[in-house]
């Protein structure tokens, strides 16, 4: 019995299939369109990673050129005494007085333990600082008035 009901069931749709598709038909169009939009959206957007992806490779290009450190930033500077007190007296460059701040700020844990960004200024750091408590942001800037 389930065979013979489904034969007349494939039978009835295909009388009746010729009207219902141009309803349909009808109906879809719109839907259609809506939905081939999407796709043309997706095509556009992998499109736009190839160009993005073509934009990149020649910044890697620039970018294999060996780059030249600044001589400004490689001169060495004579620290105040202020800041001679805390890494010593020797004219070092800027990039080595940072660096030998952090290796003093870590050996005596001046950093914030709630906020790590913060130092926290001792006595020697307070003469170079100016106030009580900076963050790593405004350590470099700080530390140029102190340099010669």
């Amino acid at each position: 019995m389930a065979t013979a009901k489904k034969a007349p069931a494939k039978k009835a749709p295909a009388k009746a299939a010729p009207a219902a598709k141009k309803v349909v038909a009808a109906k879809a169009a719109p839907a259609k369109t809506v939905a081939a939009a999407k796709p043309a959206a997706k095509t556009a957007a992998p499109a736009a990673k190839k160009v993005a992806a073509k934009k990149v490779a020649p910044a890697k290009k620039v970018a294999a050129k060996k780059r030249t450190p600044n001589a400004a930033f490689m001169k060495a500077m004579t620290p105040s005494a202020a800041l001679a007190a805390v890494i010593g007296a020797t004219p070092v460059p800027r990039t080595e007085v940072v660096s030998k701040l952090w290796v003093y700020i870590k050996k005596h844990g001046l950093q914030d333990a709630a906020n790590k960004r913060n130092i926290n200024a001792d006595d020697k750091l307070k003469g170079v600082f100016g106030k009580a408590q900076v963050t790593m942001f405004e350590l470099a800037g700080l530390i140029g008035k102190h340099l010669s």
